[in-house]
């Protein structure tokens, strides 16, 4: 729904290294000094289960920010799908380098890695229905970009940013303006042309939000059969997303009643990081 500013994920990557460093590394790494200065090391990243790989940019940029001289050779390209052993990178530079960039580097590449698998993993179950899968505002903070990305190289689409780029007009905001039709009309003197999305949980409120003239109506935890009588209600004069309840098990079901959209938290809270090694050999 609202593509990715490059330029944006680019800042977000160079913030989310620098305060990973930060953490990890402090005022210096006392375990890497254990290492001759001058030590040149080898080493390979390689996965121990299948994956589709997302992260990259971020290992680049944690080597690029400890030591530039830093060489990474990349035998996957984020989006990628990969096996069980399979190499993603080989590195080469001082074994200090390596050694203190290490944790930093897999965290980001275990983690979006994961987010991005699990992504794919729901939208290969909705090849077919012509269904687009979205993510939400529940990330991990400080990584919102980050993960929004890794759900794009799985194949899903990007939901709004965050609170300044689209409404998302919900249960509290309808009972703080005093309804549906008056949170919508305040939304578009606010800031015209802004997309308006209305939450709804029953098919009265979604019939207030067409006459309302919302561009999106989240159909929030309704049955089967509710959701099918909306999406013959709406009839194409707005889109319709559904939310609440989705799952493994529910998630076809939904998709094949005609709605345009699916949202999924799970997607970027649930994730399991996908296990990854890295091995070193010290050069003489």
């Amino acid at each position: 729904m609202y593509p990715i500013d490059l330029n944006d994920l680019r800042q977000s990557i160079v913030a989310n290294v620098s305060a990973s460093l930060a953490e990890d590394v402090a005022s210096g790494d006392i375990n890497a000094a254990l290492i001759a200065e001058h030590s040149e090391a080898h080493a390979r990243v390689i996965t121990r289960e299948t994956a589709v790989i997302c992260g990259v940019d971020w290992v680049n940029e944690v080597f690029h920010q400890l030591d530039p001289n830093v060489r990474l050779e990349w035998h996957v390209r984020d989006g990628d799908r990969v096996a069980a052993n399979d190499t993603l990178v080989e590195i080469n530079g001082k074994a200090r380098s390596l050694l203190t960039g290490e944790r930093a580097a897999l965290n980001f590449l275990q983690l979006l890695s994961a987010t991005a698998t699990r992504a794919a993993h729901f939208v290969a179950m909705l090849e077919g229905t012509g269904v687009n899968l979205l993510d939400t505002r529940k990330t991990l903070p400080g990584l919102r970009l980050a993960q929004k990305y890794a759900v794009t190289c799985g194949g899903g689409q990007s939901h709004r940013m965050g609170l300044y780029d689209a409404f998302l007009i919900k249960e509290n905001h309808i009972l703080a303006c005093g309804g549906i039709s008056a949170a919508v009309a305040a939304a578009r003197d606010l800031a015209p042309g802004r997309a308006v999305e209305v939450e709804t949980e029953k098919l009265s409120e979604l019939a207030e939000a067409l006459e309302a003239g919302a561009d999106v109506i989240m159909l929030d935890n309704f049955s089967l059969e509710d959701t099918r009588t909306a999406v013959a209600t709406t009839a194409g004069r707005a889109r319709l997303e559904a939310s609440g309840n989705v799952n493994a098990d529910t998630l076809r079901g939904i998709a094949e009643t005609g709605v345009d959209y699916i949202s999924m938290g799970t997607l970027t809270k649930d994730v399991t990081a996908i296990d990854l090694s890295m091995r070193l050999f010290i050069e003489d």
